[in-house]
Order: C-alpha cells, then structure tokens, then sequence
C-alpha cells in the first residue's frame, strides 16, 4: 500500500467515524428466551462499541420483565461492567420470559420506562419469539407514547424527541433454528458438548461393545443432532426435519448388525428431542433402546443430555461471531433512520449481514408449518442449503450401498496428506474414501506424503478402514513437509504402476506449493495429466484460495482456552501481563483472532508493519522523557519505531492498572517481527512496567497443532472433503472413454471458502495472489477485524464500516455455490 492509499484510507476511516457518532444516542441492550454461550460476548461487544462511539448503553435485565419492571433492571453500563465476561456462558444480564410483555399494557410500562431513560435503540439477543416481540413494540411505538402523553405520564416534547424506535436482532439459540443465518450464537459451543460427551461415550462403549443411544437438544429443529451425527460418524440419526421412512426400524437394525459385523465394536445413535416419524409421532430415546434389544440383543445405553449442551465456556467461534454481530448490531443501529425496518445481524459464509427481521421470523415459522403439515422436504429446502447439504452429506458416508448396487468407474483416486498435522485432515480422508467409494472408485492412501509416494508407500482403503477417523487428531497416513520437486520422476512412476486417475491432497502450504509443482511438470510426465484438488489443512491458515484452513478452528480453541487460565491465573495475582507465543509462520491469523477471543490488550502480527506516522503522538510523549529500553536502541539491533510501538502498549497497560481490571495479555505471532522477538517484549513489558506490574511469558507451541479436532473442523473436514471428491468424479466422467488427458488450468484447483461462496480456483490463477516469500495470501479477509480487537480493548483506532450497510432480500442467493458450514 502506497502513501496515497495510506491517506485515503485514514480519510475514508475518519469519515466512517464521523457518520458513525452516537453522541446523544442511547442503546438498551437485552438477553431474552433460552441462554446459549456467547450471549456474554455479544453483550460486552455492544457495550464496548456503543461506548467507544460516543453513545450510552443500559443493561437491560432479565429480559422483557426487566424492561417491563424498570427501575433497578435498567442501569447504565461501563466499559469495566462487561470485563471478564467473555469466556462466560450463560448471560450476565440474566433472561426470563415476560407474559406481561406480551400484552400492550405491559409494552406501555416498558415503553415508559425506555423514554425515561433516552432510550430509542434496543439491541436485542434472543430467537424468533424474542426477536418479534421486539418488531411489534417497535411498531406500537409512536402509538404507545402518545398514550403515554395523553395519560400525563410523558410530555409532548419527550414524544417528539424519541418519536421513533430502532431495534436490531442478534440471535441467540444453541438450536441453530433461525432461517437467516448459517449460525446462531451458541450452537458451536453445544456442538462441543455433546462431542465431548460422544468422544468419551465412545471409549466405554468400544470396551464393552455397547450400543448408546444419544439426545440432544433440538425439539423444533435437528442441527445440533445432525451435525453431531457428522462430526462422530454415528450410525443413524432421527431428526424433525427429516423422520426416516416406513420400516425404518428393520433398517435401522440391519445397519448397525452390519456395522457389527465389519468388526465395529459400538454403535451409536444420535436423536434429537423432537424426533418424529412420518405421521409427526415422538420417537423417544426410550423407545429406539427398547428396539434395539428387542431385536439385536445389544447391551444398550441411554444418555440424555439435556442442559449440559447450554452450559460451559463458549468456543472461541461462538466469541468471535457475537463480537462481530455485536459490534455489527450498534453500527445498524446507530445508521437506522425511522423507516429503517428491524433487522437481523446474521452471518452467511464468512460475511456479517443486515437481513430483515419479519421476514426471517416468517421463514422460520414456515419450517415448522411445513413440518405439521408433513412437508418434510419442504422443511429441509426451508432450513437453508447448509442444512440440506449436511443432510445428504451425512446419507453418503453413513449409509453403504452393497458393492453390486454400485456402478463401478474403473478409476483409481489416491488421497495424500501434505505438510504440518492438522486436526480435522482424519475426518477428511474419511469423507473422501467414502464418497469415492460410493461414485464408484478404487481410492488408495498414499503414506508419509510425497516422500511415501514416491517410494510407493501406497494401498487400498476401504470403507471400514476410515470407520472412527473423525475424532483423531493428527494424520493417520503420516505427513511430512517434504516437496515433490526433487522426485517428481519416481512420483510418475508410482501413478504409472499404480494407475492413478485422480489426486486428491489434504494439506497446507507445502500441499500448495506441491500442487504448483505437480502442475508445472505435466508437460513433462504425461502421467500428472489427471484431475488434482487440494483441499486447505493447516493450523496457521494461510492457504492462498481459502478463507479458512481445517484445523485452525481447533488450534484457536486450544490459544483461547490457554488465555482463558492464563486471564484466571493473573486476575488472582493482579497487576501481572502475559505475553503469549502463537504459532502460524508469517501468516497472524491465529494471534490476531486469538486475541479477539480472548479479550486480548494487543496482538502483534507480520501483516501489520509498524508505521512511524501512525505511532508520532506516542514517539514524541516517549521522547520526551527517559527510555529504559534506550540500551537495545544503542545496540542498533532494535528499529525506534518498533519500541515505540510497544512502549505505547505498555503505557496502555499501565493505564488499565489503575482500574478494577488489573491484569493483560498480549499475544504474539512467532514470526511477527525478526528483531521483536518474545524475550523481547518480555523483557522490555518487564522493564516498562516495573512498580506497576510484573510480566510472564508462554509459547504454546506444538500444543496448537494437537489434540481432538474440534466440531467446526470435523464438519468442515467432511463437506469440503466431500465436495473434493465430487468435483473429481465429475472430471473422471467427463473423461469417461475419450482417453483425455487433463492439462487445462482449471483441472488442477484448490476448493476453498472465498467470502460466501465454495470455489475451486486454478492454482495458476493463485499464484498471482500468493506472497511466496512469507508464505501467506497477498489479501486476508480477516485483517479487517483488527480493528475491531483493538476496539474491544479500549484502543482509539479507526473502524471501518461493513460492506453491509443495507438490508439484504432474504432470498438472496449468488451464482455460486453458497459455503455455509
């Protein structure tokens, strides 16, 4: 970026920030309806938000009731009021259901006590009931303050000054039932849940060949069943949604003695609360253990799981997104002018999105009437692609036809896993053997990554050698770093001997790089003339191509979950700030969104260089007075700007210590700076901050590449895995009889998420895109929520607006493939 664009954008910021003033302005901001994890956040966003632009902010407590009630159940918020609540589930500000709210008697008491206090903007976190109850107040509004003044209880010039009110919608549902959306705040937290209970159900049961029976929440909608179902490979599912067909429990039994009989040791079935049959009849827990006793004499378990799913520290997905709507909400509400319509801050793909509220709350209650009504495939169409897709997703890989149903494609697929481990490339590999399998194809693992390959470390997989690869972590077919370039001969051969159509690779960087290797050497080995895709798997998630990486959800929970002790342990010490080591190359992604999740003070990372214009005011208050970190000035090691950059830190730092929030966290990426090392800023945080705070340091380390894969790694993992292997069998049948060699660029791709939509894009194109010398994409996405960290953290930076900044129709749909997970 040139000094022009530098200017420009500064101007352009300036003006966001100007337009975006809510200095007079007061917002309440309300939980109502069931808790779900991540409500915290989404609170202490608007609070933090609303404040840093100038306006006042009220906790509304308990919900409608406490709007209702006033008094005490409506107070002004600070910053220091929504400390520490991050990493806590539930809501702070308590939630209840209001049957006076429903009434317009008790919407003219809320209404009083909102003029009373200046508020004309509600931010409101809930579901579909929740958010409709807030529409019709905001539609009643002018009406219940002329009552209100005609019974002497407000004057005319209060009506005139708050004649209108503005309401924007987060929703809150751990259920994942509100059509608009791809998630709701909560659900990934309950998904954690319940696979935390799957993972260690699924050890009891192995060891004494059990068959468990799990419920989950999910009375109106089967998300969290479905997706469960995924991400641990259950042997059935029943959902609202989708109730199996007639004769479903001869089915049901044939399949789990099968599974039994491929050596599997357990089954397990997933059912959600409102589970239905095809004449809308409960199917219980209860009833499906009994069944499979009756009919299989297996020793079976029943677990309910029950409020468990509702509670716990939310995941650091549920953090980011409620900080993310949550700052999204104030800015649409502080742009609404009377005739803007409530809206709802959603989430589609990767983009945050204003969407109308009434008619989100219709199509929601459009899934259940189509569910009364037995319109079952109408009910899943309504739930949104996403839904549809796990749906048909979860049909493939759980449900083998026998081989003689399957038309057979004289193809061989090989699948190879490339670079670092990453949690997640399992449950990829086991989608794509059995999606392969199903279309018809020979599919063979290739072991130890290209240096397996070329040594012809190569053999069939079959169904039930991937059975239970989900939840691992690591890679089971082993993984080197290694390229291709230096046997590229040897590799030929192996594709030659082995008869390769196809190649699929699961990796990181070096699968990037590989794949630009694999593709320049086709003019030279005829036998590289096959479809190849790769599909992003690395913990740094720095694939050009892809807005996300398998495996870096899992790595973030394990940096937000080390905070979240590391935060415990300083607040119990007081006056103590950590500096924390992230891994991810040159690529920030995982400080930067770490930080983000963890409520961190600041995060430093490659991609933002420190600018000497950006950091005058504090270079000239350092100046001005002794530097003790003058000694690594003089060594001639240490650039002014970059002390000055940590100084000004530090004297952040030292500012929050004299409030109630006595402690910090820094994060840092591993290669942010060569010079600016963590022993480093250890010692200079040390040095700076002596008589006000002491400093620790942690590098996590491999620890961030370990572990269970998380839910969002799973699912990711197995659908983008699965359309991989779709997108080759269609490449193989085009080919079908012609002998065509495949040199094209676009038979050569990488399948990633890009904004909304699932793409695959010609390596050749991305090589345009790519910064080589770092090993990161020249352009990413997330570098634009920088600011918001900062924000959180009570920094004065400069926030752009989103590109949303109009509602968008809720039929909205772009030519591309939508990539909701």
């Amino acid at each position: 970026m040139d000094d022009e664009d530098v200017a420009n954008r500064k101007v352009s910021f300036r003006k966001c920030l100007e337009h975006l003033s809510g200095a007079g302005k007061a917002i309440g901001v309300l939980t109502s309806g069931g808790d779900a994890q991540g409500m915290n956040a989404a609170v202490r966003a608007v609070v933090r938000m609303g404040i840093y632009v100038g306006a006042k902010v009220y906790f509304i407590y308990e919900g409608y009731q406490g709007m209702v009630d006033g008094d005490r159940n409506i107070v002004e918020a600070s910053w220091e009021s929504v400390s520490s609540i991050l990493q806590v589930g539930g809501t702070i500000i308590g939630s209840a259901r209001c049957k006076a709210f429903r009434t317009r008697e008790g919407r003219l008491r809320a209404a009083h006590n909102l003029v009373q206090r200046g508020i004309t903007n509600l931010c409101v976190i809930g579901g579909d009931g929740s958010l409709t109850g807030a529409n019709i107040f905001r539609k009643e509004w002018s009406g219940l303050l002329e009552e209100l003044a005609q019974n002497g209880e407000i004057d005319k010039e209060q009506v005139q000054k708050h004649s209108y009110l503005n309401v924007v919608g987060m929703v809150g549902s751990i259920d994942n039932d509100f059509c608009g959306t791809d998630m709701t705040i909560g659900t990934d937290s309950a998904l954690h849940r319940i696979i935390e209970v799957v993972d260690a159900i699924m050890t009891t049961a192995q060891s004494h060949q059990r068959t468990f029976v799990l419920e989950v929440m999910g009375r109106h909608c089967g998300y969290l069943a479905l997706v469960s179902a995924l991400a641990c490979g259950a042997d059935w599912v029943f959902l609202p949604e989708s109730p199996p067909e007639e004769g479903w429990q001869e089915n049901m039994c044939i399949k789990l003695s099968e599974n039994r009989a491929r050596k599997k040791r357990l089954n397990i079935i997933i059912v959600a609360e409102g589970a239905i049959d095809t004449q809308n009849k409960p199917i219980t827990s209860e009833q499906i253990k009994e069944l499979v006793v009756k009919q299989l004499g297996y020793d079976t378990r029943v677990t309910i799981l029950g409020h468990v799913q509702r509670g716990g520290t939310p995941s650091a997905f549920d953090r980011i997104l409620a900080s993310r709507m949550g700052v999204e909400a104030v800015v649409a509400l502080l742009q609404a002018t009377p005739e803007t319509p409530a809206c709802v801050v959603s989430l589609s793909g990767n983009q945050a999105v204003r969407l109308p509220l009434v008619e989100c709350v219709q199509m929601t209650q459009d899934v259940q009437r189509a569910m009364d009504e037995r319109r079952f495939k109408d009910a899943v169409r309504l739930r949104g692609r996403s839904f549809e897709s796990n749906l048909n997703t979860y049909k493939r890989l759980a449900i083998k036809l026998p081989d003689d149903q399957i038309v057979k494609s004289n193809c061989n697929v090989a699948i190879i896993n490339v670079g670092a481990p990453a949690a997640g490339m399992n449950a990829a590999v086991r989608s794509a053997v059995r999606v392969g399998i199903a279309d018809g194809h020979k599919m063979l693992a290739i072991y130890d990554g290209f240096e397996g390959f070329a040594k012809g470390q190569i053999k069939e997989i079959g169904w039930g050698d991937v059975g239970g690869w989900t939840g691992q972590g690591g890679s089971i077919l082993g993984t080197k770093r290694t390229l291709p370039g230096k046997s590229l001969e040897d590799i030929a051969a192996q594709m030659r001997k082995h008869s390769i159509n196809a190649l699929l690779i699961v990796g990181g960087f070096e699968a990037y790089l590989g794949l630009l290797e694999l593709s320049a050497a086709r003019d030279k080995y005829e036998e590289l003339c096959v479809p190849m895709v790769m599909v992003p798997a690395t913990v740094s998630n720095n694939v050009p191509g892809s807005d996300f990486s398998i495996g870096a959800d899992t790595a973030l929970n394990t940096i937000t979950d080390t905070c979240d002790r590391i935060k415990q342990s300083a607040s119990g010490t007081k006056r103590r700030v950590f500096i924390i080591e992230t891994m991810g190359g040159y690529c920030g992604y995982l400080a930067n969104m770490g930080g983000l999740a963890a409520g961190a003070d600041a995060a430093y990372i490659f991609e933002e260089p420190f600018d000497i214009r950006d950091l005058q005011s504090s270079f000239r208050k350092a100046t001005s007075r002794p530097c003790s970190a003058s000694a690594y000035l003089r060594s001639g090691t240490w650039t002014r700007t970059t002390v000055m950059t940590t100084e000004s830190n530090v004297e952040h730092l030292t500012e929050k210590m004299k409030t109630t929030i006595q402690r910090g966290l820094v994060l840092r990426n591993e290669s942010c700076n060569e010079n600016y090392t963590t022993d480093f800023i250890y010692q200079l945080y040390s040095e700076e901050g002596k008589g006000v705070f002491d400093c620790r340091k942690n590098v996590l380390g491999h620890m961030q590449q370990g572990g269970a894969p998380s839910p969002f790694d799973r699912n990711f993992g197995t659908k983008i895995s699965a359309r991989a292997m779709q997108w080759i069998s269609t490449k193989l049948k085009e080919a079908l009889g012609k002998g065509k060699r495949f040199m094209s660029d676009d038979s050569i791709c990488v399948l990633g998420i890009s904004k909304r939509n699932l793409l695959f894009q010609p390596v050749a194109q991305l090589r345009q895109e790519t910064d080589f010398e770092h090993r990161i994409p020249k352009e990413q996405w997330w570098l634009k929520l920088r600011p918001l960290m900062k924000i959180l953290a009570k920094y004065k930076v400069s926030y752009e607006v989103s590109d949303s900044d109009q509602l968008e129709p809720m039929h909205h749909r772009g030519h591309e493939e939508p990539a909701a997970i």
